[in-house]
């Protein structure tokens, strides 16, 4: 028939394969016989295989911290317990799964290993350095034995052989970390952008993709995708009824567009390349054009290659029009708080991780509007110390019944609006209450940042 292939065996073909295959069986049986006998495999025979190694990933560590295998064939079967993609990289091979989704599962065959320390890690940007790491020991004996890590600590961290020259020295490290801040670092993300009125009142803004050098934190240099060179890009302010013209020019290795995240336009100005317009190719200009006809608390950031150019820092807020507050209060200061978790950003506020980031500063009394948003991979629970935080908006919609929290959970995609009054004098602590985006073996760092009352 047309499309199809016939193929056909005689008897004599199939026997023929039916014993091949048998003996072939027979082979590798023997060769796991005598291996069980402790008999030495022949050089180029196949070696003794290990039963699956379980290995789980978290949000952020590794289960079990520290593992012991025998010699052998050995294969790890991987487990992403988390809520976010993790991957598993053995150092010393250079080998790794690929990207793993939250309840996802991968096999990672490693081979004859020979004894001696391998070290488990992710590879996605900011998790290893926020705990993502253990060791595995090849013993050439026994079995497959998991060090299990004390209640309460983390994953690999053994706390019995704790030395109060040990405790000394964390308290040493933490204190350092902590009397660092704020640190000065090049280079400041989030400004507003200023347009240029155009003859027939529209507003026009210009943005330049491109790559530049960004020091996320104190000497730590790293390559960010950025609009107009800083991370966040500068916000673009607009009035609800304005007529708004954006003229991107790309500067990246790569094509491009913009998406308008939480922002009403019309369908050829959203942003989704090639669905709604040409992907803008290196070195092209490309304009956009609508009006912004809605309160909106919003986001802009490429769609085309969003997952590899958004964590690596190619993103800003777009505000249109005024929240409205309750009892008609009208904040002393409104900012944005940008999340991000990964990338060569990794774990950050507003494209900075502690001890850089900027304190928000407030006198006594006055209030604060903080626009959270989420630009990262997964959920961070925003947690402010003594000051409440009165939820007033969702992804830029006033709440009818606004509710207050010292918590709000801000999912990747989303923007929660929260009024601060600043209650209380002190230097009050700001941060993501997932203690491994806020805290590693050198103290605070990442998703840190404080409140001051004067």
């Amino acid at each position: 028939m047309p499309g199809t292939i016939s193929r056909r065996k005689d008897a004599f073909s199939v026997f023929a394969t039916v014993t091949a295959l048998a003996a072939l069986l027979f082979g590798v049986v023997a060769v796991y016989v005598a291996a069980d006998n402790g008999d030495a495999a022949a050089p180029g025979t196949a070696v003794a295989a290990v039963a699956p190694v379980e290995v789980t990933l978290g949000d952020l560590f590794i289960e079990p911290g520290a593992l012991a295998v025998p010699a052998g064939d050995v294969t790890l079967a991987v487990t992403n317990g988390g809520a976010t993609a993790h991957d598993l990289t053995v150092e010393e091979l250079g080998t790794a799964t690929p990207s793993i989704d939250g309840g996802g599962s991968a096999s990672l065959p490693l081979g004859e290993l020979a004894a001696g320390d391998y070290t488990l890690f992710c590879s996605i940007p900011g998790h290893r350095a926020a705990g993502m790491e253990a060791t595995m020991s090849v013993t050439g004996e026994g079995g497959t034995t998991p060090v299990a890590a004390p209640g309460g600590h983390t994953p690999g961290m053994d706390m019995s052989e704790m030395t109060d020259a040990d405790r000394v020295e964390m308290d040493r490290v933490m204190t350092e970390s902590v009397t660092a801040y704020p640190a000065e670092t090049e280079g400041v993300g989030g400004a507003d952008l200023e347009p240029t009125i155009l003859a027939d009142g529209t507003k026009q803004f210009d943005l330049t993709a491109e790559i530049v050098d960004w020091e996320v934190e104190p000497g730590k240099i790293v390559q960010a995708w950025t609009y107009n060179g800083t991370v966040p890009a500068p916000t673009i302010r607009l009035e609800i009824g304005d007529r708004v013209r954006v003229v991107l020019q790309n500067d990246l290795p790569i094509s491009t567009d913009i998406h308008w995240h939480g922002i009403k336009v019309p369908f050829d100005q959203d942003g989704v390349a090639p669905l709604t317009q040409p992907f803008v190719e290196p070195g092209e200009e490309y304009v956009y054009e609508f009006t912004a006809d809605h309160l909106a608390v919003g986001m802009y950031h490429p769609h085309n290659r969003g997952f590899e150019a958004v964590p690596n820092g190619l993103l800003g807020a777009i505000i249109v029009g005024d929240l409205p507050m309750p009892g008609g209060v009208v904040p002393d200061h409104e900012l944005s708080m940008v999340l991000n978790d990964a990338g060569t950003i990794g774990f950050a506020l507003n494209g900075k991780s502690f001890p850089a980031t900027a304190p928000i500063v407030a006198k006594e009394g006055e209030t604060v509007l903080v626009h959270y948003m989420n630009e990262g991979l997964t959920a961070h629970p925003m947690h402010l110390h003594r000051n409440d935080q009165l939820v007033v908006a969702k992804d830029g919609f006033p709440l009818d019944s606004p509710y207050r929290a010292d918590t709000v959970n801000v999912a990747p995609g989303e923007r929660y609006s929260v009024l601060v009054t600043a209650e209380e004098k002190g230097t009050w602590a700001w941060h993501c209450h997932i203690l491994t985006h806020a805290e590693r073996d050198t103290g605070m760092f990442g998703m840190v940042t404080t409140m001051i009352v004067e």
